[in-house]
């Protein structure tokens, strides 16, 4: 379909709590495709609505484990598992810089596919990591915020570097 732009930080859409899908439609699948062309134009392995501007409860995965996409609809995350662990996260809303930030292991999860049915799953590794991430976007939560004050101020340092450099 269409890769479509990306919201770049400090964008305050990015902040904002997304409003569930109520429509399961085609308008519904078309974003869901322009998401993954975009997606793979940035490239990354996970995207959601709002990082293409658009308020809506749609996270899109595109794992190198998978054959095929991952599409979860209104997801929200029920469970989390005391074990956690450090992983590098990075955004496409934030390129060119990442940090390693904690999260939970295992997660326990529901969400609505394309067509309307609810699904609930549990995830772990790489998957779980992502969904916590693009979960945590979704409620207006943007990923350097998991970061302590110190870390951020050294990323948003890169970050304006790298944006100054590239972006001229």
């Amino acid at each position: 379909m269409t890769v479509q732009p990306i919201i770049f930080f400090p964008d305050q859409r990015l902040k904002q709590i997304c409003a569930p899908v109520i429509e399961f439609d085609n308008a519904l699948r078309t974003l869901t495709v322009d998401l993954l062309d975009t997606l793979r134009a940035a490239p990354g392995i996970g995207i959601t609505a709002p990082h293409i501007g658009i308020n809506q409860r749609v996270v899109l995965l595109d794992l190198p484990q998978s054959n095929m996409p991952e599409i979860y609809i209104n997801p929200e995350i029920t469970w989390l598992s005391d074990n956690k662990k450090q992983n590098e996260e990075g955004s496409i809303s934030m390129p060119g810089v990442s940090a390693p930030v904690e999260r939970s292991v295992t997660i326990r999860f529901c969400y609505t596919d394309l067509y309307g049915k609810e699904h609930t799953e549990e995830a772990d590794g790489l998957r779980s990591i992502c969904l916590q991430h693009e979960i945590d976007q979704l409620n207006g939560i943007f990923w350097i915020q998991r970061l302590s004050a110190l870390r951020r101020t050294r990323l948003l340092t890169r970050y304006k570097k790298y944006i100054t450099t590239n972006f001229k």
